[in-house]
């Protein structure tokens, strides 16, 4: 293998290893994570508050009814779904979500953004 490719393979490597490792540290990225999951892939159709008033929301489907996403828990007796909830964003069974693409580093760090995401719009229930 060449030398210079597989420097910059190693570099590349340990790159991914640093940032899934700072990713995954209590009160670090990952606490922020959710909320940086959620700005970026959520937050379009489903509003920066939660409640489906994103600026793509009047953009889908004619009788689609975009979830407001701050009512979970109310609406299942005071409980946060968390499991549901997760299961719907992993899954990719919500076909507005598209297709799940498993990322090159792999099964793990996928799980830590779920997770930081469900637990983000955790946050968002109303009180």
């Amino acid at each position: 293998m060449n030398s210079k490719l597989f420097r910059a393979f190693i570099a590349g490597a340990i790159t991914v290893g640093v940032a899934t490792t700072a990713h995954a540290q209590p009160g670090g990225r990952a606490a922020q994570g959710g909320k940086y999951e959620y700005g970026v892939h959520c937050a379009v159709c489903h509003g920066l508050s939660g409640k489906g008033d994103g600026p793509f929301a009047q953009q889908l489907k004619s009788g689609t009814v975009m979830p407001d996403l701050t009512e979970l828990a109310k609406k299942n007796n005071g409980v946060f779904p968390f499991k549901r909830v997760y299961e719907n964003i992993e899954s990719g069974k919500v076909s507005a979500h598209g297709t799940r693409e498993m990322p090159i580093w792999g099964e793990r760090y996928v799980r830590a953004r779920i997770l930081a995401l469900t637990r983000y719009i955790n946050n968002l229930q109303a009180k």
